[in-house]
């Protein structure tokens, strides 16, 4: 039985969900996503829990904040005063920030008439996810 290693081009289903089972990313509907297992293009923790399955195989995996979106940094969140963002800005809503030379994402986590609360913190940081899988295929870098 073949079995996915480090380095192979996976194609997985899978759907995404927090502790209280909240889904929040899904490939079920569209087409499977495709990644190289244990590589770097998505979480760590969902990266590695691929690796050793077989195609049509599934499987559930509970990943820690750092295998998945890092840890919350306090220090990410920065206070702004409310009038230097656009007039129609809500929580929630992301956009570019930057400090000199470098730009960085952040999103609006609280909001009142006299300033905001903006996040650079990735949403689900400090969070486990929990990952519903199925390997629908894949290409071994061995040929």
């Amino acid at each position: 039985m073949v079995q996915a290693k480090s380095g192979d081009m996976v194609r997985v289903h899978y759907t995404a969900r927090v502790e209280d089972g909240t889904v929040f990313d899904s490939s079920r509907g569209g087409p499977p996503l495709e990644f190289i297992a244990g590589g770097s293009e998505v979480v760590m923790g969902f990266s590695k829990a691929v690796i050793g399955m077989a195609p049509g195989e599934s499987k559930t995996v509970v990943v820690a904040p750092e295998d998945a979106f890092g840890q919350y940094r306090p220090g990410l969140q920065h206070r702004v005063p409310r009038n230097i963002l656009p007039p129609n800005v809500e929580v929630g809503h992301q956009f570019k920030a930057g400090t000199g030379s470098q730009t960085f994402l952040v999103w609006v986590s609280e909001l009142n008439e006299d300033f905001a609360i903006l996040d650079a913190n990735h949403p689900l940081a400090g969070r486990t996810v929990i990952y519903d899988l199925e390997l629908v295929s894949l290409s071994s870098r061995d040929g």
